[in-house]
């Protein structure tokens, strides 16, 4: 715990509201997950393996926000609503989080996660290259590109998965809402955002294995992901686990969690875990 100073107040700093998503494809290999390492010019995470994902615009949200958006109980008809009760939260959060997920995996791997006009899940996102230039200069927002394209949102192409709050003790501070999607057929993820470094396709034990060996580090929500995809042999399978397995808040500074004694015991030793929340 961070000792207060002239410089460090006593209130801790408010999270910001994330959305992450792990892209997923099955491989003949087995299941494969999308992650990037971020520049190091970052001030979050500098250098750290981490999935695409970042903050919640307050375009997002929706024009118009009313007590009809308030949790509740799941339907068929109502995708958005069952986000909404997954992760504990009114309508209009839910709905921003599905744009943020949507929105980011877009700027940072081109894959669009969206139907067209014919209710298909979109089989190509790089002929959007021009719009999302515009989405990452905030020069345009996805519901306004969504409405001009004639494409339209679906919130069952992203399934909850978990959520997890920065400790207070931490001067930069989210609150992130993790997600699940397939790659859609005919889709590509690159690698065309300034900010990473590196990206690609990996099973989740290299990843883990080479956070092991030190050859890349793995802030504690990210491992605890891994962990949990490294007994998932098909995107299918990692679907079913995130619609039956309830969604729990998770704050990283792990007070009584065991299941991080390795998390802590590796990274503590390699000094993983410093570089990544102390830049």
């Amino acid at each position: 715990m961070a000792v207060p100073t002239p410089e460090t107040p006593n209130t801790p700093a408010s999270p910001k509201l994330a959305a992450t998503v792990l892209l997923l494809r099955d491989t003949h290999c087995g299941l494969e997950v999308y992650v990037q390492e971020r520049v190091s010019s970052m001030r979050f995470a500098a250098n750290m393996t981490v999935f695409p994902g970042g903050g919640v615009d307050r375009r997002d949200f929706p024009a118009v926000a009313n007590e009809g958006m308030a949790v509740t109980e799941p339907s068929e008809a109502d995708p958005e609503s069952r986000i909404a009760q997954a992760f504990n939260v009114d309508r209009a959060r839910a709905h921003a989080l599905t744009c943020a997920a949507v929105r980011e995996t877009f700027e940072e791997t081109g894959t669009l996660l969206v139907r067209d006009a014919g209710g298909e899940i979109v089989a190509d996102g790089h002929r959007f290259h021009r719009q999302r230039r515009q989405l990452e200069a905030h020069e345009l927002s996805l519901t306004d590109f969504l409405s001009n394209e004639n494409l339209a949102l679906d919130a069952e192409l992203v399934s909850p998965w978990a959520n997890w709050v920065t400790p207070e003790s931490n001067p930069i501070r989210y609150d992130t809402y993790f997600f699940l999607a397939a790659l859609p057929d005919g889709q590509r993820a690159d690698g065309d955002t300034s900010e990473a470094s590196s990206s690609g396709w990996f099973r989740p034990t290299t990843i883990l294995d080479g956070w092991r060996r030190g050859l890349l580090g793995l802030m504690p929500p990210t491992w605890a992901q891994l962990t949990r995809l490294d007994g998932v042999s098909t995107v299918a399978e990692a679907l079913e686990a995130a619609r039956n397995t309830p969604v729990r808040r998770t704050s990283s500074d792990f007070l009584g969690e065991p299941f991080m004694d390795e998390y802590f015991a590796v990274a503590t030793h390699m000094g993983h875990l410093r570089k990544g929340m102390n830049r």
